[in-house]
Order: C-alpha cells, then sequence, then structure tokens
C-alpha cells in the first residue's frame, strides 16, 4: 500500500520535525514512498536540510488555492499533515490547503491543533479558539461522502510546547530566573514537541483498510506532557536536571509580553498565542494531563520535565554560579 505524504510549513519546527523523523528513522522510512515538504521559504535552512535528506521541496504561495490543488496532485500525495503556520494568517492559509487537498483528491488527513482551544474563549483567546475553527472544517469533510478528504483524518491537539520555555533562556543563564506569567497555585503540563512529532510520524506511517491504521483513524488525540507542573515546580525540576538553582519568577502579562518582543524573533501572532496559553494557566484551565493517546499510539513514556531541561542544560545553564543576596 503506497503512501506519499506532503507535510506543510517545513520552514517552521514543528513541521520539520515531522519530516525528519519520517526521512530519518528506519522504522517510518521504509512505510513512506515519497515525502513533499511545502514550505513559504524555499531558501530556509530547515528546507534544504530536509532536501539533503530526501524529501521534494515545494514553494506554497498562499493565496493560490486552484494552483496548490494542482501541485498537490501531481506530487501524488495521498496524505497530507496540516501544520498552521505561525503566522497572523494561519488561519486563512490552513483553509485554503484543506480545499486544496479535497480538491486533488487527498484521503489521509492529519491536523495538528492545540490542546485547550476547546477552554479558550473567543474575546479573550482568540488565536487559541481560531484552532476550533480549523477543526471544524477539516472535520466537516467526514460528513461529505463523496470527499475523499473526510475518509480518513486525525486531529492532534498538542499541548504547550516545552520548548517555549527555552524563550526565556537568557534569563535562565544569566540570572538563574524561569520567568513565567502564570501565577503561583495553578498548574499546566508542557509537552516536548519530539513527542508530539513521534506521534504523528506513526500515524502519518500506520496503514489500515481505510488509509490510516484504524487504531488512529478518526481520533481526536490530546497530548500534553506527564507531570502538572506550576512554576516553582519547573524552576526544581531545572535545578534537578542543571545542578544549579533555578528560581522561579511570577511575572506579569505585561512584562512576559516585554521579554518575548526583546528576545524572540517569533511572529506577533505567535507571541499572542503563548500569553493567551499561560492565561489559560492562570484560569486553572489547565490542570489536566492527557497521555492516553501518546502511550497508545507509541507505546512509550512522554518526556518527564527532568530529562526536557537535560536536554536542553547548554541552552539553559547559568554561566557561572549565581550568588543569592
Amino acid at each position: 500500500m503506497a503512501r506519499n505524504v506532503c507535510i506543510t510549513a517545513v520552514e517552521g519546527q514543528t513541521g520539520f520535525l515531522i519530516a525528519e523523523l519520517l526521512l530519518t528513522d528506519e522504522n517510518f522510512k521504509e512505510q513512506i514512498d515519497s515525502l513533499t515538504g511545502l514550505t513559504m521559504d524555499p531558501s530556509s535552512a530547515k528546507a534544504k536540510e530536509l532536501q539533503k535528506l530526501g524529501a521534494v521541496i515545494v514553494p506554497h504561495k498562499p493565496g493560490r488555492e486552484r494552483e496548490m490543488a494542482a501541485t498537490l496532485k501531481k506530487t501524488g500525495c495521498d496524505t497530507i499533515c496540516l501544520v498552521p503556520p505561525a503566522r497572523k494568517d494561519k488561519s486563512d492559509i490552513t483553509v485554503e490547503l484543506t480545499n486544496a487537498a479535497k480538491k486533488a483528491g487527498v484521503s489521509n488527513v492529519l491536523l495538528i491543533s492545540s490542546a485547550g482551544c476547546d477552554y479558550a474563549e473567543r474575546d479573550k483567546q482568540p488565536r487559541l479558539r481560531e484552532f476550533i475553527d480549523l477543526e471544524s472544517v477539516v472535520l466537516s469533510c467526514k460528513g461529505d461522502p463523496s470527499n475523499p478528504l473526510g475518509h480518513s483524518p486525525c486531529v492532534i491537539r498538542a499541548g504547550f510546547y516545552a520548548e517555549n520555555l527555552l524563550l526565556y533562556s537568557e534569563q535562565a543563564r544569566n540570572e538563574g530566573l524561569l520567568p513565567l506569567p502564570i501565577g503561583e497555585s495553578h498548574k499546566f503540563a508542557p509537552v516536548a514537541l519530539g513527542d508530539v512529532s513521534l506521534v504523528a510520524a506513526h500515524v502519518l506511517t500506520g496503514k489500515g483498510p481505510n488509509g490510516f491504521d484504524d487504531r488512529h483513524r478518526g481520533q481526536m488525540m490530546v497530548l500534553t506532557g506527564p507531570m502538572l507542573c506550576s512554576g516553582e515546580e519547573l524552576a526544581e525540576s531545572a535545578s534537578k536536571a542543571l545542578g544549579q538553582t533555578m528560581e522561579y519568577d511570577n511575572i506579569s502579562e505585561r512584562e512576559a509580553k516585554r521579554v518575548l518582543k526583546s528576545q524572540t524573533d517569533i511572529d506577533d501572532s505567535e507571541q499572542e498565542y503563548i500569553l493567551e496559553y499561560y492565561g489559560l494557566v492562570r484560569e486553572g484551565k489547565t490542570n489536566y494531563i492527557s497521555t492516553t493517546a501518546f502511550h497508545d499510539v507509541t507505546g512509550q513514556h512522554p518526556t518527564e520535565p527532568d530529562e526536557f531541561f537535560r536536554n536542553y542544560a547548554a541552552e539553559l545553564r547559568p554561566k557561572k554560579k549565581l550568588r543569592r543576596s
């Protein structure tokens, strides 16, 4: 059974890591016949790296739905992984790609959505809530028997990426602080991006009589990390992994916004998304874990906070031993 996979937004970290895993892991590599990476920046380092690994890199120009449908048909892809790009117009782009996939006759679709979108309020957390709209667009295809794209859908609601904590690596290295605007009492369970990529790879390569493996087909998979953590507990995990004391700094949302603006080059809409998720934490709407899908799909245990911080120790470890007054 052929499996020709197309992954969107491979210039971004999520799309890149999913594609890289499919191209480098022998178990996954032998399950696919081809991999096409759609990118709005063909000259990016990530696109070039995937091309070296064997991916066919195809430029994606938003606003040209008919051309994209023809391109998808030309690649012969039967499976598409929709990764909403980290841009202000992510919703429009993802809807356009969904429509293009319909016209191209693609039958298997995996949407990377966001955990917490169902708890978000449209007036308070619009960047989170728009994932509900995207899920609706993708899943509505299921109700149309004449639409191939509704044949074999799957949605992964990925939790807050633990890698977002690295946006504060400057404070970690220079001051021994982990500054987050999440309050003192409520908790959340950051998930490692590698864990999300692993589940996505299993889904994209899984095969059954109806397209995706019947264990994955039609599933709404919510993925969080395996441990609920307050700010203090995250700092404790970081201290344990780094071998040096890290302290939690409960900053205001205004300060968090200033830090994100000054220390990162991520899109404004992505900064808004991160701040909205922190808002969910403060509201107590993230006090849960969801690891059943990860266990069922991979047969493994998701990355614990201690392990995550060990993996990124070089980026977070203070430059010198800090003294506390």
